[in-house]
């Protein structure tokens, strides 16, 4: 072929290619329609972490979509208080919210389960049960009855027992002492003498300045400093029993979400799936400076005495007893989250518990 016919049928070439994409590009708007939705977080603009995975659910949307489905984030007070984002998102007021579902388990402890309960998964364990365990199926049955549909779009790990104004050494000690805690871990605790409250996140520092609280728990290392919890509160105690692994949702409006092309839907779950890693993620990385940083601004680090634990995860099997018999629904998934738990924890011990333990050892010792 010579060099006139070669460009001449490149050219042509170029000039079909682009036809058909032109061609293509209105089937494409037509399968990704114009929705806009609202999505109300639990959580204040101020903890990029947590707020954050509202954030990115948004954007991973809006790049698969090429900007056709947007979902507008707003930040706890900016439309309803942070306690009421599932009430708001059921009632149709905005068509989604990011919570922890512990927050509303005064209405029934079943909302808990979705999150995390006193000595229950860590986040690893939590993502197994909840993506290959039935998990998300299970919590979606009880979330339907609430005009609403769910998917963990975040996790923090492990979090810590929490900043006090004085020692806990002693189940005595605990006697009398009012505490910020979420879920109903405090339902436990309550037993052991302490006065639970439930505040809001931006609400936690001024009553413990005030003395209106003793002691507060919250997240980890990394919010927790953004909070200054450490100025008011020197002593850093852990681990939070009752957060193993706090599961973080994306909550929809059940009628909002079921309106959705099937692709959306779809897109709605995988969003949610790689927001959860993402937050852990983070989270794994943020932390280890933050601790450094708070123990060296004064925070007092230590763990919760073993009787203390003991003393928790006894009633909590107590209080556990109790709602099986009362909620048949708690019921149901309980003993989905227990059955997983006990060959969790068996398998746990052998590889990855060994393989940690040494990596532990080697870091005291200097040598990592």
């Amino acid at each position: 072929m010579d060099r006139r016919s070669f460009i001449k049928n490149a050219s042509l070439g170029g000039l079909g290619a682009a036809a058909a994409t032109a061609l293509a590009a209105p089937a494409i708007a037509q399968s990704n329609p114009k929705v806009t939705w609202r999505l109300t977080s639990s959580f204040p603009k101020s903890l990029d972490t947590i707020y954050g995975g509202g954030e990115v659910l948004s954007k991973y949307v809006s790049e698969a979509t090429d900007g056709n489905f947007q979902i507008q984030v707003f930040a706890a007070g900016e439309i309803v208080p942070g306690l009421q984002a599932a009430d708001a998102t059921a009632a149709g007021t905005v068509e989604a919210c990011h919570t922890v579902a512990y927050y509303y388990w005064g209405k029934d402890p079943t909302w808990a389960l979705g999150a995390a309960v006193p000595f229950a998964l860590n986040a690893r364990g939590m993502n197994a049960w909840h993506h290959h365990g039935g998990g998300i199926d299970l919590f979606n049955e009880f979330l339907g009855a609430q005009g609403l549909v769910g998917f963990p779009n975040g996790n923090t790990g492990v979090q810590m027992g929490g900043w006090f104004r004085k020692e806990i050494k002693t189940v005595a000690d605990m006697k009398g002492l009012k505490m910020r805690v979420g879920g109903f871990a405090g339902k436990v605790m309550e037993r052991l003498g302490v006065v639970p409250q439930q505040l809001a996140g931006g609400d936690i520092y001024p009553a413990l300045e005030k003395g209106t609280i003793d002691a507060a728990e919250w997240v980890g290392p990394y919010d927790d400093e953004k909070l200054g919890f450490y100025k008011v509160a020197p002593y850093y105690y852990y681990p939070g029993w009752w957060e193993g692994g706090p599961t973080v949702h994306a909550m929809f409006n059940k009628a909002a979400y079921d309106g959705l092309p099937k692709a959306y839907q779809s897109l709605l779950r995988t969003a949610c799936q790689a927001t959860d890693a993402n937050m852990l993620q983070k989270y794994d990385y943020l932390n280890p400076s933050a601790i450094k940083r708070l123990v060296a601004a004064g925070a007092k680090l230590s763990p919760f005495s073993p009787e203390i634990l003991s003393a928790c995860f006894d009633e909590a099997n107590k209080v556990y007893a109790e709602m099986e018999a009362a909620n048949p629904t708690f019921k149901k998934i309980w003993e989905s989250i227990k059955a997983f738990r006990a060959e969790y924890y068996l398998n746990a011990q052998i590889a990855e518990y060994n393989y940690d333990t040494f990596m532990m050892i080697q870091q005291r010792n200097g040598k990592v």
